[in-house]
């Protein structure tokens, strides 16, 4: 569905597999029932195993098929690439304009928060007031 669990943002110094702890620990106190993980395969090795032995999550590796060549969509993959297109599409997101990463957060948030609104409300849109005339006496 691409509904946002947790935001972590950290800064550019930082090597995605060295923050993804702190995501994965944020996430298990937000989503407690949450048990799969899908990553690419820069998160393979270590963070695989201290998943298994300190949190009740599952991180499942998403490997391209054996024999592959040239571009193939793979599946589990594609619902994070298209959530991230769908915030990506919020003007604030366009680009980094944020000096922290608390502010980055927010607005990541903010994002969803709005998308999902706009999911809720979809089969009944707004209707847009009747334009109103005043006659002015004579």
């Amino acid at each position: 569905m691409g509904l946002l669990v947790t935001a972590w943002v950290l800064a550019a110094s930082w090597q995605d597999r060295d923050g993804a702890k702190g995501a994965l620990i944020a996430a298990t106190i937000t989503a407690p029932g949450m048990r799969y993980v899908f990553a690419d395969q820069g998160f393979a090795g270590r963070l695989v195993d201290w998943c298994a032995t300190s949190s009740r999550m599952n991180l499942d590796i998403v490997r391209p098929p054996a024999g592959q060549r040239g571009f193939v969509v793979h599946r589990r993959r594609w619902v994070v690439e298209r959530t991230l297109a769908w915030l990506t599409a919020h003007r604030r997101l366009a680009r980094d304009y944020e000096r922290t990463t608390t502010v980055s957060e927010a607005m990541i948030r903010w994002a969803a928060i709005n998308q999902m609104l706009r999911r809720l409300t979809r089969d009944h849109p707004t209707q847009r007031q009747k334009r109103r005339h005043f006659d002015w006496p004579d």
